[in-house]
Formats: C-alpha cells, structure tokens, sequence
C-alpha cells in the first residue's frame, strides 16, 4: 500500500475527520453548471417548427430549431396511462447517439390516445383526455403549457432557459477548420449557381456544375483570388471559432485531476413554472429541510453521488444517492416532476414570494398587490437527453401511483429486517460476535441482525472472511440461526487488484472492469489498496456478481447471511470529487452518462444473487449507500456517515421523509451517529427516533468506543430497552405499511401534508411525521429538552397518547411535558392498530404470538384499520398464501371481514387483547365466530381515560369474527 493512501486511510479513521469542502465542486467549479446558468431568462432561441408535426395515436413528435445556430431538436409528447405526460427532446441528427437511461422503468410505459383539438401558426393545442385538460404548444418561442380549465398547471421553458448543446467536432482543430471551411467555401459556390439555374433538371443542373467548375478553377486568375479568400475566410473562421470556445468545454481540471471531454459539450437544460405553488420537495439525497429552499442566492441543489465523510447540515451538497424527481403542491393540487437523466444535475428553484414574511404577503393582499405565487425550477444535466416524466397527480396519492407505475415500488422486505440491527465498524472475531448477541439476550433487549464491516474480511477481499479472526464463519452463523438471529456483511464494489484472489481473476478475465480513457482497466484505491471497478452497466457482469452470492461460491454464507453494499457511489479515494473520473468507459458510454445509477446496478445485481441462491423463494435484504430512481425495488437505504451531533438526529427526519416522497420508503440514519461519541442523553434520544423509523440500525464507527446499548449505566439501558421492545410490539403495524407500500407506492414514513393536502400549517413540518396515516411521531430531537411542541393536524380529528391513552383535539399544536423516557406519539382517532405485546429475542420468535388491537374512535365513535398476515420471508405472498383483513367499529360492533378471499393461509396467532379508546362503558359484551357461537368476553372499563379493555377474546387472527358491546 502506497505511503500516500496510508495517509489518507489515516486521516479516515480520525474521529476528527469531517468534510472538507474544497474536495467538492461548486457549480462554478463545474463548467456546464457555471456556463448554463450564466444564461439568464428571456426570450428563447427555440422555434417549434409547425410543419414538421406528426401525430399518431400515441404521440407528437415535431422539431424544434435552434435560432442562432440551426440545430434541430426532435419534440416527442405522450399522454401516458395515468395522469402522465412525457416530454422528450433529442438532437433530430445527432453526430453520434446521446445516452438515454435504462433499466430504471419497469417497463415502456403504456400510452392513451392524444387529440389535436386545434392549431395555428401559432401553435397546437393537444387533448390530455379528461375534458378541461389539455396541452398547448406554442410556437414562437416554443413553449409549452399544461392546462386544466383556464388554469395553467405547468409551463415549460416559459422563461427560456432550454439549452441542448449539440454533439459536434471539436472547433478548434486545424483538421477542422480547413475541412469546414472548405465545405462552407464549396456550399457557397453551389448557392451561387443554383440561384442562377433554378429551372434546370437535376441531370442538366450536375452538367452544368461540372463544367462551371472546370472553368472555375483552369482560370489561374480567378483560382489565385479563391485561395486568397480561402485564407482570409480560413483566419476569419477560426477566429470566430476560438472565441466561441468556452473554458470547460472540452477538457476541465478540477484540483489535480482532468477530465478529457472527447464529446464536447453536451449540457441539456430545461425550466419549469409552477404557478401557484410556493411549496417543493424531493431530489433527495441531501442534508437539508424538507420543503426545499430557493437557490438565487447560491449554488443550485446538486444530484452527483459522491462519497462525502461526515457531510455538512443545510446546504445543497450532493451526497451518496440522488433521485431526480421533485414534488409540488399547494391546497388545490400535488404534482411531480421526473427528469430521468443518470448524470451530474443541478437543480435551480426561485420563487416571487420568496423572502416574505407572513406579515409581508398580509400586507401584499390588504393593498391589493399580491401577485399569484409561482415556483420556477431549472434541470441542468452534463450529458444525456431530455426525458421527462410530469405527473399530474392531483392528489399526493395519485403522484405516488404515477410514479410507482414508472419505477416500481418499494420492495417488500422479510419482516425479521424491519427489527432491530446491531452494526459497528467493526465486531473484531467470532468470539466478540457471540459476546455481543449473549449480550443482548443478558439485558433482555431484542434484535434480529448483527453486522460486519469491512475488517471481517481476508485483507478487504469481499466474499471472503478473515482466516484468524472468522476462521468457521458457518459456525458463527449457525449458533445465531439457532437462535433465530440473522447476520449482515459487506461486500463492496472495488475489488483488490491481486492475483492471488478469485474474484479479481475472473473479472479481468472476462473484461469486465470499467474502462480508463485509454482501453486499460480503470484503477483506483479503495480500502483494499489499488482497486479495479466492476463495470455493472453490464448485464452479463451483474448476472456474474449475483452468481457470487450462490452458497458454493460464496465460502461460509448461510441462508441467514444477507449483504451490505457501501462505497457504491462509487468511492474511489485518489479520484475527482472522491469518485471515478468522468472519462473512465463503459463500453461506449462514458462515466459521465452513467454515473448515478452505478449504485443502483451494484444492489441491483446483488439482490439477484440473494434471489437466485434461494432458487428464487426467499426475499432479498441488501442495504446500499449509493441510490437512484428505481433503488426502492431492491432494498433499503441509509443517511451515510452522519456524526454524533444533535442536529444530525433533525436532520434524520426530513432526509427520509424526502426519501419516502420518491419512492424510497426503507430509510434510516445510523443511531447515535456514526462519526465522534454521542453523549447518553443523544443516544437514548436517537434510539427513540430510530425506532419510529422505518430502517432501524445503530452503527458506529472504529475509532469511536464501544456503544453497545448497556453500556451507559443500568437506567439508560432500561430506557433503550423499552424503545426497542416498543419497536417489536409496532411490528404488525410496521409490516403491514411495507405491504402497502409494496402494493401502491405509498411512502411508510410521510410528511403529515401527504394526510392532510388542505392544511398549510402542515406543508413545511419536519420535524415530526406519521408512519402510515394512523400513526404521528414527534422525536425529542433538543438537548435538555423538557417539552416538545407537536401540531395535530385535522379539524375535526382527535388524537390519542399512545403511551398515556389521553384523548386530544386536531388542528392544535399541543405542548407536551417531557422526561427522558417520553417519546411523543399519537394514534389517529378513527384508526385500529394491531399490536403484538409478548416481545421476544427476535421478530421470528414471536411468530406465532397473538395480537392485542388498539381500537382508537373518532368523534363519530367509527374506526377502521387492516391486518396483513403471511410466512414473513418468502414471496408466497404472490401466490396468495396470505391473510389480508379489514378490521372495523361501527354501531358498538367491531367486525373483522376477509379483504382477499381468494388467498389461502392460516395462522396460529389469535386475538388476546382488544383495547377501545373513546368508548363508554358496556353492560355485556359478545364474541360471535362464523360457526354461530356467541361467548360473553370479559372486560375492564377506566372511566377516567373512556379506555375499555376486552380479555381474550379468544378468535383466530384470521377468521371472520364480531364483537358487540351491549
């Protein structure tokens, strides 16, 4: 290992070690960024070409030119199933052909029949199907707008600001310059005669040229006079040329590095207006607020995966992952954006009203100056085309269908991960593992996965374990399997270059690392020392990398081993920005078209291998720091290297929650932080906000000292403790919002104005949320805290303390006391919550347990909710081997009804508990089954909280059954 990584692997592992800034670019520091949003808007220099319009039953293609250059652009527009339109926009003839993303659909998406209902000279107006919607294309300068009613929806490139820079020969060659003089001189003789001989045929007009030509240039006079204009038109030309060539155009040096530019430019850029709407959200990843900031005043929000150590707070930095779709909403409509381009983007939003205070707009409308509030947004791509996707929603609800319908939804996960993990960096041996998971079970305190890091490994060799230190890995695994415990490794994208390793070897072999500039293998340090890169953009290297995972190739795995992908942005520690360089090949892409889905591909391929090791039965659990659109349909995310700081525990919040708008609803930060050591008070608040959140791991990092949960004295064990037995108990509930999120695209953890569109009180909180719509968390996130404040939204709603079962109205926001065992949280009036309250080691002991339903009543004295119930592992769940039921109370009865009927599967858990909340106090209460019996169950009733309690009922979970209260 080379003195230079010693060094920097040295500074790594610092506790002291945060980012610096200057390793990352500014958008000045990008030369498309800096030389697209150097233009300002106005008018644009794009002209719809009405002529060219062609429409089918499925689209409308018509070209665009460019004004000041005569490139032609070619428009595509489809109306999509769903409440979807799709713009594409592609040079008509490009030199070569741009890079167009794949594998990020899951499937071509269906199209409806588009209508010209009119056009002009000015230009067309298109039928979106529903009667008020419909899509005008504007002409002079191209514009184009989405209507509903005489409402503008959507504008595009209303201020401008669409820019493609065409693919072309580098200008600034003399090889060019003589060739394209010359053709131009040529052109120019050809105009001539051809305006002389107009009338001719073509056959006498070539005679004609010929002999023209001949004469031209026998004549020493006047060939003499071509040369000399030859060279004056040759200076001129290249002058002009020179002065068009912008630095950054066709090579860019970034610190040490260059980045050859072989393309040239080949920035696209598109804006979007959204009039009325004040509010925007998504394009995550990145450490920021929820709602999303206007960026006039600095740089643009940056989608770039990159591997960033212990990341700043607030700021529109690219972190690990990045998914380019953007959500708008105000009280009348949700709408998203999805801008489906795989390299570097920024993302410029502005808004009228930003800036003003509340008093400032009270002010506007008294005076009768208000102006309709309107967010403007710009996409600005380094390469690729324009395709985009804008959903029309108009509800949250609809967008998130739209999407899924494009991406896929989550994926639905074993239930035994959404328990709780144990991850350090790193538990040293076996032995230390036993230690640990005796440990859990000494302090009664539950968990399903412990974690290996990169050091279980043969000298950073991923699919290989330590000899010394993990010598009988199937050992180790069997001894948690038996106790119904499952283990997670790391295996890493970057390969140690070494002869003696198998994987490497077969790499090489078959061609499949990612190309450097030049035809060799790409090479950079990683943590095993110098690293080749699997080029995972191909299909046959992803089918090789699943193959790995199978139980013959993959030494010690066991069916209880699952997989950790990191450093997948990807990392490479001597490259650009921490990352590969731009120029590297992969095939006949360069990195720079690609770069964001590398890390979906790498989870991708490695949850195929789970998949196929288990002959295609068992779901897949991989975990990936890299991330893209589609990322949801292979496993779960996390927040990255966060540190031990109270705002990283804020910041949890709405970085998943922006995760859980685009799709990605498996999210979570690394409790207590991953860099420095976080006092008591921060870790045992961070364990109660992890344990609402939907991926619960603690992890930490090296140099930091052991933070195994009873390691802060006996009462902040018992403080942990309680949070994660809560977690256990929430299972059902957790596992029942992942199946609908696998079923709809629904996001598990929400925003609470995804609840409630019409409550502008709700549109900028972040810092609490709702798990499903029947759950609102409001974590303790402030050191020394003794009260939080939470806004209960919904006017007519009530809330109840889960903890305390007292009853609250909505639309308030409530002060709540708190102490260090208070964690906030509130089911929503009219709700059924199923609880299993017999925690047990881990989430697959307790199987068989029964349930306890929390029955929460509304004002109306109604409540609904659901059970889902199948084997929690395998994906008999498709074959409908499941229990799906609807739980409801209405008129004093509550009735479970069988919501799928054609599904078969049977369950050993029963009803054992039923807890009413809001209820009176019945004389007799009843238990009727399908086989008619009628049974009294006892019950307590406390008049002081109208909490009434039902004893054993004694029903199967999944039969048809009613209670009544009399």
């Amino acid at each position: 290992m080379s003195p230079v990584l010693v060094f920097w692997l040295a500074l790594c592992l610092s506790g002291t070690w945060a980012v610096d800034r200057g390793n990352f670019k500014t958008c000045d520091q990008s030369a498309f960024c800096k030389r697209q949003r150097a233009l300002k808007p106005g008018e644009s220099p794009y002209r719809a070409l009405l002529e060219t319009l062609e429409l089918t039953n499925t689209r409308l293609t018509l070209q665009l030119i460019n004004d000041n250059n005569k490139v032609r652009l070619l428009l595509e527009l489809y109306r999509l199933q769903g409440n979807i339109t799709r713009v594409k926009i592609n040079e008509l003839k490009p030199l070569k052909p741009r890079y167009e993303v794949p594998d990020v659909l899951i499937r071509e998406p269906p199209t409806e029949p588009l209508s010209l209902l009119s056009q002009d000279e000015n230009g067309v107006v298109l039928s979106l199907g529903a009667e008020s919607q419909r899509v005008i294309v504007s002409a002079r300068p191209f514009r184009l707008d989405i209507m509903e009613g005489s409402d503008v929806v959507m504008s595009l490139n209303s201020r401008g600001l669409l820019t493609f820079e065409h693919l072309r020969m580098r200008k600034d060659t003399f090889s060019y310059k003589v060739t394209s003089t010359v053709a131009s001189v040529w052109d120019n003789i050809k105009r001539v005669f051809s305006r002389r001989k107009t009338r001719l045929t073509q056959q006498t007009r070539l005679r004609y040229y010929t002999l023209k030509c001949t004469f031209f240039f026998s004549s020493s006079v006047v060939f003499q006079m071509f040369l000399l204009l030859f060279s004056l038109f040759a200076c001129q030309t290249a002058k002009e040329e020179e002065e068009k060539v912008e630095d950054g155009m066709w090579e860019e040096t970034f610190k040490s590095h260059s980045d050859s530019k072989p393309n040239g430019p080949s920035a696209v850029s598109l804006d979007f207006s959204l009039p009325g709407v004040e509010h925007v959200y998504g394009i995550p990843e990145h450490a920021d607020n929820l709602r999303l900031k206007t960026t006039d005043n600095g740089d643009p929000y940056r989608l770039y995966n990159l591997d960033v150590f212990q990341y700043e707070l607030y700021n529109p930095m690219a972190l690990y992952g990045a998914v380019p779709v953007m959500l708008a909403h105000n009280t009348q409509r949700t709408t998203g954006i999805f801008w489906l381009n795989a390299a570097e983007t920024w993302v410029d939003i502005s808004s009228n009203t930003a800036g003003k205070t509340v008093f400032g707009k009270m002010l506007d409308y008294v005076q009768g100056s208000s102006e309709t509030p309107q967010t403007d947004v710009r996409w600005i791509s380094e390469s690729g085309i324009i395709d985009v996707f804008i959903m029309l929603g108009p509800t949250p609800k609809d967008v998130f269908s739209q999407y899924a319908s494009l991406t896929g939804t989550q994926s639905f996960p074993p239930l035994s991960s959404l328990g709780y993990h144990q991850c350090r960096w790193n538990y040293n041996d076996q032995e230390d593992v036993q230690a640990v998971d005796a440990g859990f079970d000494e302090h009664d305190i539950p968990y399903d996965f412990i974690w290996l890091d990169i050091e279980h490994t043969d000298g950073k060799r991923y699919f290989t374990w330590d000899p010394h230190k993990f010598a009988t890995p199937k050992e180790m695994l069997q001894g948690l399997m038996d106790k119904r415990r499952k283990m997670v490794a790391i295996v890493d994208p970057h390969i140690k270059v070494d002869s003696n390793y198998k994987i490497h070897n077969e790499i090489r072999s078959r061609g499949f690392y990612v190309k450097n500039k030049d035809g060799g293998d790409y090479e950079g340090w990683c943590w095993p020392g110098s690293a080749g890169y699997p080029d995972f953009t191909r299909e046959d290297m992803r089918a090789w990398w699943a193959s790995m995972f199978a139980y013959d190739q993959y030494e010690g795995s066991m069916e209880n081993l699952y997989t950790w992908n990191d450093m997948n942005e990807p990392s490479v520690f001597n490259g650009p920005e921490v990352t590969m360089h731009k120029d590297a090949m992969h095939g006949a892409w360069e990195h720079r078209d690609v770069h964001n889905l590398y890390g979906l591909y790498v989870q991708m391929a490695t949850a195929d291998g789970q998949l196929q090791r288990s002959g295609g039965t068992e779901r897949p659990f991989v975990l990936t720091r890299a991330f893209f659109a589609g990322s949801q349909r292979y496993g779960a995310v996390w927040t990255g290297d966060n540190a031990a700081e109270w705002d990283h525990l804020k910041i949890s919040i709405p970085m998943c929650l922006s995760l859980g708008l685009v799709g990605i609803s498996f999210c979570g930060a690394d409790v207590g932080g991953f860099f420095k050591s976080p006092s008591a008070e921060l870790l045992v608040r961070w364990y109660q906000t992890g344990a609402y959140q939907p991926f619960f791991r603690a992890h930490a990092h090296l140099d930091t000292p052991r933070r195994e949960p009873w390691l802060f004295g006996p009462e902040n064990t018992a403080l942990i403790r309680e949070v994660v037995r809560q977690r256990y108990t929430l299972l059902p509930y957790w596992y029942q919002q992942f199946y609908q999120a696998h079923r709809t695209g629904q996001p598990v953890m929400r925003p609470l104005w995804v609840e409630y569109p019409q409550d502008p009180a709700t549109f900028a909180v972040d810092d609490e949320f709702l798990i499903g719509r029947d759950l609102l968390v409001h974590p303790v996130t402030e050191e020394g805290a003794r009260g939080v404040t939470a806004y209960l939204p919904g006017k007519d709603g009530v809330w109840f303390d889960v903890h305390t079962f007292q009853k609250h109205n909505g639309a308030q926001n409530l002060y709540i006391p708190v102490t260090m065992s208070s964690i906030p949280v509130f089911q929503r009036g009219g709700s059924i919550i199923p609880r299993k309250l017999r925690v047990r080691r881990s989430s697959s002991c307790m199987e068989d347990d029964p349930y306890t339903l929390y029955v929460a009543l509304n004002l109306q004295r109604t409540a609904e909710g659901e059970l889902y119930i199948d084997d929690g592992h395998t994906f008999n769940y498709e074959k409908k081997e499941f229990i799906h039921r609807r739980l409801s109370f209405a008129n004093n009865i509550l009735s479970s009804v069988n919501l799928a009927p054609d599904a078969q599967f049977t369950t050993r858990s029963w009803i054992e508990r039923i807890i009413i909340l809001g209820a009176s106090k019945p004389s007799k209460v009843t238990v009727k089954t399908t086989d008619g019996q009628e049974n009294p169950v006892e019950f307590d009733f406390d008049a002081s909280m109208s909490v009434l309690t039902l004893r054993k009922p004694g029903v199967n979970a999944g039969a048809d059954w009613t209670v009544t209260l009399q």
